[in-house]
């Protein structure tokens, strides 16, 4: 009897081992896991053969016994086929069943590892930001020392309301040895340079077209409606102009258009889906000018999706403006900027000038996200306080209307930390192409 033994790292491949070696037809006398190892004891199916005498298969039972009882030897012997097959499919489930489990565990070995080289990943992405920002500390607290025009510079940006990000890429890119005063005329005149604004109100008024402005809730959307649509009068007349509001949510939404289109003899339509939108515009198609007051939307809000399907998929090209609220911060107004982009704006109107402390917030997302401003909003009046934009005067306004409180000026011990927190924004699509001349 020659008994042999076969170790695997998996039941599978013990297996695979004892059948190449011994034939499907080998003897399994033990299976047990030693050390993190299958190990299997087998015997070949001739050497237990061996071990006694053959046995001769005798009948059970004689012919004239199985007559006697009306039974043929054939169907005497069928249950004990039967049987035989019965344990030959068991013995295929067992292995198959082996098999299943030695596969899982492989599956679950390797998801583990892919577990543990993610967490690998991230561990060092967190290191590299890390070391990304301390060393953007250390450089600009050397540079700082060196060229205190620049510190001056970044100061003064910050307090404009400047993102960190974009004031130190300006303030890395400035000519050297450059003096404060010059330094800051630099950037007025790079600021100004990458700020979009249309020549002159005739984009509008004279061109015609179909406008819609929106924007998040309460940032002036119907007054500014009201406003164009003064202006549009008085160059073309009532009738050449025509008002749709789809606000039939906010209570007064529509009665506040319809008050302003009474007074200007404007007749205001509302509708409801994009089926009336289009009903609406394809009767209004001889209109010079067509706006849409729509309804406001937060920009985390799903509907917004919807009104911009609703605004694109009518037969007439829709021109979306969007109002951006002075009075926003900076991140709020990036996010608005991404959520009713959609497939493109043709432009934006700031709204709230009046109201705003500062307006370097506005200014720096209108230059990352390449808008173009159409208008300038500083007022309720209608239509006296709506502008046609200056990039210069906005750009000079934003440094008049600078923080002069103290807790909101940085201190020049303070700025290696922020200039630290802008590592990563540093790779912005949007800021590496500012122009700087």
């Amino acid at each position: 009897m020659n008994v042999r033994k076969f170790s695997a790292a998996t039941s599978r491949d013990a297996w695979r081992q004892v059948r190449e070696a011994l034939g499907p037809d080998a003897v399994i006398l033990s299976n047990r896991t030693i050390n993190g190892a299958i190990e299997i004891l087998a015997l070949a199916p001739e050497d237990l053969s061996s071990l006694g005498e053959p046995v001769i298969e005798k009948p059970a039972l004689s012919d004239s016994t199985l007559a006697a009882f009306g039974v043929s030897r054939e169907a005497n012997e069928q249950p004990a086929r039967s049987s035989a097959d019965k344990h030959a499919v068991e013995d295929n489930q067992a292995s198959n069943l082996a098999d299943a489990l030695a596969a899982s565990r492989d599956a679950s070995t390797k998801a583990q590892g892919g577990a543990e080289l993610a967490q690998v990943m991230n561990e060092l992405r967190s290191m590299r930001g890390m070391l990304e920002s301390q060393l953007a500390e250390i450089a600009w607290g050397t540079q700082q020392k060196r060229e205190p025009a620049k510190a001056t510079v970044m100061r003064e940006l910050l307090s404009a309301g400047f993102s960190a990000s974009l004031a130190r890429y300006l303030t890395q890119n400035m000519p050297k040895n450059e003096m404060a005063d010059t330094g800051m005329a630099w950037v007025k005149s790079v600021l100004a340079r990458n700020l979009s604004v249309i020549g002159n109100e005739n984009e509008i008024l004279e061109k015609g077209g179909v406008y819609a402005l929106v924007g998040p809730t309460g940032v002036g959307k119907t007054t500014t409606t009201a406003k164009l649509a003064a202006r549009c009068v008085m160059r073309h007349g009532a009738g050449k102009l025509a008002l749709i509001t789809t606000d039939g949510y906010r209570i007064g939404g529509y009665e506040q258009l319809r008050i302003y289109g009474k007074i200007l003899g404007v007749m205001v339509h509302s509708v409801k889906d994009e089926t009336d939108l289009r009903i609406a515009l394809d009767e209004l198609k001889n209109k010079h000018t067509v706006l849409i007051d729509t309804v406001g939307m937060g920009q985390r809000d799903k509907m917004v999706a919807d009104q911009i399907a609703m605004l694109s998929g009518t037969d007439s090209k829709v021109k979306r403006l969007l109002c951006l609220s002075a009075t926003s911060t900076g991140e709020t107004l990036s996010e608005v900027v991404r959520s009713y982009r959609g497939g493109g704006l043709a432009g934006c109107i700031m709204t709230k000038l009046d109201e705003a402390a500062t307006v370097g917030n506005v200014l720096d997302v209108m230059i990352r996200q390449k808008l173009s401003l159409y208008y300038v909003a500083n007022g309720q009046r209608v239509p006296e306080d709506l502008h046609v934009p200056n990039q210069h005067y906005l750009v000079d306004r934003a440094f008049k209307l600078k923080r002069e409180t103290a807790p909101f000026q940085y201190q020049d011990e303070e700025l290696p930390l922020v200039i630290g927190n802008t590592a990563h924004a540093m790779n912005d699509k949007g800021l590496r192409e500012v122009t700087l001349g």
